[in-house]
């Protein structure tokens, strides 16, 4: 069972963690996307084509909301849909040029507002501090 010091640690850490990514949302450019099209495109860039069914599961939320997200998406050019490889019922989604252009836009926005904060806001000292934590963060998500 943890102590005090742990669940204020974890409370606080939890708060700013959220909070850090709030600012990374603010700083990716406005009007193109929204969270919900970004985190689909996130996970068709890292986990490959995918099918309605599996992106509306691992977003939480039902097919139906996902076809009006990818719908949007496919509308804007982001991504093509295509046959299933084995289902000829089914369809896969995949990431066009035009996707991938538009999520290194909005990593390239996110990593330089984090950079330059970083080089403005903390001391060589604190940076190296900061270098610690990541790396004890990364630890922390091990299974």
């Amino acid at each position: 069972m943890p102590e005090k010091d742990q669940e204020h640690l974890a409370t606080d850490l939890g708060a700013t963690m959220s909070q850090l990514m709030r600012h990374l949302r603010a700083a990716s450019p406005q009007g193109e996307l929204t969270p919900t099209q970004r985190s689909v495109i996130w996970r068709i860039d890292t986990g490959g084509p995918a099918t309605t069914a599996a992106l509306a599961r691992a977003e939480l939320v039902r097919p139906q909301s996902m076809r009006l997200t990818l719908g949007a998406l496919e509308e804007s050019g982001v991504v093509a849909r295509s046959p299933h490889p084995t289902d000829g019922r089914q369809v896969v989604f995949s990431l066009t040029e035009e996707g991938r252009r538009m999520l290194g836009v909005v990593r390239q926005a996110k990593h330089n507002w984090l950079a330059v904060a970083i080089a403005e806001r903390l001391t060589p000292e604190e940076q190296r501090t900061l270098a610690t934590a990541t790396g004890l963060m990364r630890r922390l998500m091990q299974e």
